[in-house]
């Protein structure tokens, strides 16, 4: 347990964790002092000079090594220069600054030596309203300005660093940020700095350019307009946008994110999402999100706007009369895109009437990951196996908590058939699956925290399982295909089981698709208009993520909470109204209220998954969001 040291700054006593660093110790105070190169989960650089303070030291007599006392109280030297805050770790009496005359002139200076060299195209930046430059020149910096246009300094605009990334030199200030985020955290170095002095600026060194799955991060992160994405890139303003909690749908992780929403001219005066942004959540995506989620398309065209019957009473009774008639014998499937609602009326529903309830997955061994949870912040002293999965391209968050978790110690052992990503921070890297699985065995013995991720069959599930690590981790190829394992679906990789049946299948395009060819009769639950849903003999139109409340369970099983961010389209309903309507025309009740449903199953409330840590927020350095909604929670573990 690390030793707690109490300071003084601007006249507050604050008492923090030994080795804090005093900007991070004056935001626990409610102190702002002025950053721009510093990042809370990056090494400190001091590159910008802008957290400028007095900090003065009890003096210690150099033969007693008593302090040194005056008036009773310690004497306190202070240094005859300002010091930056964030690369000073705090000392036990140590007395700081930062709102004296001295250190005010300091960080007024920097701040109007950063102005010099800085365009003024404020209203047509997209950094603007949520640029710290602005915020702090508004807060922090001179009254008057000197700024000299004949001296501006010109540089490059509108650079592509990669297919999602541009870069305007004119406004960068080389606080370093993204580069340092490249190299430390994601330890890929696809980004540099060029030249020297008032030449530097920032490049891309790999082919293709700006080669990172976390690219967009860096966008987040840079203090001003100087990086942007092309899919936002002059689409709209901060403040003309709406936000609402949600969780990303791409890959198993469970990353809270923020949907920004406008209503646009071009989409026909609909309400859409405009960008993702990362939502703070330092159990599972701390402050990012990789580039899957980033910039997937929430908008897409082919939605299923209305039933099929076009009448919702029509189509609920046709539905209702096919499932009738196959009684027992029909197939109720899914898929892991559905949320906990969607998939506890159905899976209810199946239940009442006797028939087989399965959830379509390549990935086995969902029986087995319903007893472990998350394995949290591993280092050293721990053992980490990712076997039979690209965690960089198959869930890239997991990817990024595996390789910090190497950085930390963590014994990292990858069994993988090909190369990836990840063996470059690994311990040790097997190609043949068997010899990584005996390494694993051996490591997990010596270790106190174990963990296995793993994608494929029954038999590799089971064999990690034999390992008895402490967290068992299922890559699975959807978001809340472990919601589905906990209600006690039975997996099913191959749609034949599906010949002759009648089948109400709900979930994405491929399903549908994969069910139309193989049964009989079907009543198809999506969100798509496709060649499959016009061969269906029912059509259900739902609702996708950003247009309804619910709840995913991560591949760690943890539960958390999205909410409606746009209207929906047509007249598309949730899918478990809709499956509750079905099982009211066949007999059967179920509710349509979302948190009784999330109850049923969890033995939870959506209370129970809005606790929030507020001293994550002290750790917010960039266009984050603070996480006021909840940060979800770990599901028991099943006998």
């Amino acid at each position: 347990m690390s030793k707690d040291v109490t300071l003084t700054i601007d006249g507050v006593k604050v008492t923090v964790p030994a080795g804090t660093l005093v900007v991070d110790a004056a935001k626990k105070a409610g102190i702002d002092i002025p950053i721009f190169c510093y990042h809370p989960k990056m090494e400190p650089a001091g590159m910008c000079r802008q957290c400028l303070v007095e900090i003065g030291r009890p003096a210690f007599d150099r033969a007693t090594g008593e302090p040194v006392m005056e008036n009773g109280k310690p004497k306190i030297n202070w240094g005859w220069k300002l010091e930056t805050s964030c690369t000073n770790p705090v000392s036990e009496g140590m007395e700081v600054k930062t709102k004296s005359e001295k250190a005010l002139q300091g960080q007024n200076d920097m701040l109007e030596f950063q102005l010099t060299s800085h365009p003024l195209d404020c209203p047509v930046c997209d950094k603007g309203g949520e640029c710290l430059l602005q915020d702090q020149t508004l807060a922090h910096g001179p009254g008057e300005s000197r700024y000299r246009f004949d001296e501006k300094r010109h540089a490059e605009k509108h650079v592509p660093l990669g297919d999602k990334i541009w870069l305007d030199r004119e406004r960068c200030i080389e606080c370093g940020r993204c580069v340092r985020f490249q190299s430390e955290l994601v330890g890929e170095a696809v980004l540099g700095f060029y030249n020297r002095g008032a030449h530097t600026e920032i490049i891309t060194t790999s082919d293709p350019g700006f080669d990172s799955i976390f690219s967009g991060n860096t966008t987040d992160i840079c203090p001003v307009g100087a990086l942007t994405t092309t899919q936002f890139r002059f689409g709209a303003r901060p403040w003309e946008m709406k936000s609402e909690a949600s969780i990303c749908a791409e890959c198993p992780v469970g990353c809270n994110t923020m949907l920004n929403t406008r209503r646009e001219a071009k989409s026909g005066g609909r309400i859409v999402v405009k960008r993702v942004m990362p939502r703070q959540n330092e159990a599972v995506n701390e402050n990012w999100i990789c580039d899957k989620g980033r910039f997937a398309d929430l908008n897409v065209d082919n939605r299923l706007k209305m039933p099929n019957p076009a009448v919702w009473t029509e189509a609920i009774g046709a539905a209702a009369e096919k499932l009738n008639a196959a009684k027992a014998e029909a197939v109720y499937l899914v898929d892991g895109s559905l949320s906990n609602e969607e998939l506890f009326n159905i899976k209810a529903l199946a239940d009442a009437v006797g028939a087989k309830a399965y959830c379509y997955s390549n990935v086995g061994g969902g029986a087995l990951t319903t007893k472990s949870g998350s394995y949290g912040k591993s280092g050293a002293g721990d053992a980490i196996l990712v076997v039979g999965t690209d965690l960089y391209t198959e869930a890239p968050l997991f990817w990024l908590r595996a390789k910090q978790a190497a950085d930390r110690g963590a014994t990292l052992i990858v069994a993988t058939e090909s190369e990836t990503r990840l063996d470059a921070f690994a311990t040790a890297v097997y190609r043949n699956v068997d010899e990584g699985l005996a390494a694993a065995k051996e490591a997990f013995g010596a270790a106190k925290n174990t963990v296995a991720l793993y994608r494929g069959d029954d038999a590799l599930a089971q064999a990690c399982a034999d390992l008895n690590p402490t967290s068992l981790v299922g890559v699975w190829e959807a978001a809340n295909t472990q919601g589905a394992w906990e209600m006690g679906y039975e997996a099913l990789a191959d749609f034949s089981v599906l010949n002759g049946k009648t089948v109400y299948v709900a979930g994405g395009e491929a399903l549908v698709a994969g069910a139309v060819d193989a049964a009989a009769v079907v009543i198809a639950q999506t969100a798509y208009e496709t060649e499959a849903t016009g061969k269906a003999s029912v059509a259900l139109a739902s609702r996708v993520v950003a247009e309804m409340d619910g709840t995913f369970t991560s591949a760690e099983r943890r539960a958390q909470r999205f909410f409606a961010a746009v209207p929906a389209i047509g007249e598309a309903l949730p899918g478990y109204v809709i499956t509750a309507q079905i099982a009211e025309k066949m007999g059967v009740s179920l509710n349509i209220d979302a948190e009784a449903l999330f109850a049923a199953f969890s033995a939870m409330s959506y209370d129970d998954l809005a606790t929030v840590n507020i001293e994550e927020r002290l750790m917010i350095a960039g266009t984050c969001s603070a996480n006021d909604q909840g940060v979800g929670a770990l599901l028991p573990a099943k006998a």
